[in-house]
């Protein structure tokens, strides 16, 4: 079994989009352990550990019966508390007869699990996500199940985004990134990184749904939310028309959105979206837009999704301590001790945290 101490586990992960639980049985790894999700009748979503209690057989391998799980070897009932209510050939119940139960809670058009302790998970711990959910954004959204990679190095993808002018040349990625200075701020639960490019040629993606000849100022606000949410503030506007100052009339608006969800010590799932405020009630954009971040292989996050399993494949093969750092990796590093942060509260060793230990960007003080 893979090392769990690489995530916090008191703390909110999203497990499933809404509309992928229904009544049948839905098995995931999450922080390294299985778990069977369903929505009971009254639409309240359950999740169960996914093996019995009798045989260790996957519950997500039996049916529902109602509200209940009937394991498919043995037939042990289990309500959506884990409390076993029937056995076979017996009247008595043996009290042990249980298999854990995860809260669960349905928000942001997603299912969030908690996998640490049950008497800790508040509802409103839940990360912000609500641009996948409320108006004026419009997104679809999708999701790469099983990344074969440590859910750290997606974190460090977004809250550096100068790896655009290479990864993603001739969409989005442009030289005016790299050139650009950048502020990274943060609080006790979230990172900002901040990076304005002014009076410079939009690249392909933006200038073509920007609509407008001209130059533009560009900006990239990411936020952090420990310990796996990014919401990044995107977007350009003609040049001089204010949106520096926070008039952004005369530009288009998007956020890509990350949940990143943890499976095991080298993958994790990454539910994501693009989401924009302008052309709303446009159907065919919104879904050009998603073709455009998730397309067989050409897509914007299919582009990432190749560089970060390739990066998790070179840890693998000559795992190097540490890693080195620039600069550019400030934002990444402070959502990294944030995390670190959470699993020290938990009385857990941060040093087994990632794929590799960090060293200190310039600039950022060795703890």
């Amino acid at each position: 079994m893979t090392d769990p101490k690489g995530f916090p586990l008191n703390a909110w992960y999203a497990a499933a989009w809404g509309h992928e639980i229904g009544r049948e049985l839905t098995p995931r790894r999450i922080c390294d352990k299985d778990v069977v999700l369903y929505r009971r009748t009254d639409g309240a979503v359950a999740a169960l550990e996914d093996a019995c209690w009798h045989r260790l057989l996957p519950l997500s391998l039996g049916h529902l019966k109602g509200d209940q799980v009937m394991c498919g070897y043995h037939g042990l009932v289990f309500d959506a508390t884990g409390r076993c209510t029937f056995m076979p050939a017996q009247e008595t119940i043996n009290p042990s007869a249980c298999v854990r139960a995860f809260p669960a809670v349905e928000r942001y058009r997603l299912v969030w699990l908690w996998m640490g302790d049950p008497a800790l998970a508040d509802p409103d711990l839940v990360p912000d996500f609500h641009w996948n959910s409320d108006a004026p954004w419009v997104g679809e959204g999708g999701t790469f199940y099983s990344l074969k990679c440590n859910y750290r190095l997606v974190i460090d993808n977004l809250m550096d985004l100068t790896h655009e002018t290479y990864v993603h040349a001739g969409s989005i990625g442009d030289d005016a990134i790299t050139r650009s200075p950048f502020e990274v701020t943060h609080t006790d639960t979230c990172v900002t990184v901040e990076r304005w490019m002014e009076n410079i040629e939009p690249p392909p993606f933006w200038a073509r749904n920007l609509g407008k000849p001209g130059h533009v100022d560009r900006w990239q606000i990411i936020r952090f939310e420990a310990p796996t949410v990014v919401a990044g503030d995107v977007g350009v506007a003609l040049t001089g028309t204010g949106a520096r100052q926070g008039d952004r009339s005369q530009g288009v608006n998007g956020f890509f959105l990350a949940a990143i969800t943890p499976e095991t010590a080298t993958s994790c799932h990454y539910f994501w979206n693009f989401v924009r405020s302008w052309r709303t009630d446009d159907e065919e954009l919104t879904k050009a837009l998603n073709r455009a971040h998730v397309n067989d292989g050409k897509g914007v996050y299919d582009q990432d999704h190749d560089v970060l399993e390739a990066q998790q494949r070179a840890i693998d093969r000559q795992p190097r301590q540490p890693f080195y750092n620039l600069n550019i990796d400030a934002g990444a590093l402070w959502a990294h001790r944030l995390i670190d942060g959470m699993m020290a509260k938990e009385g857990r060793d941060p040093a087994k945290s990632g794929p590799a230990k960090a060293a200190p960007a310039a600039g950022i003080a060795a703890e």
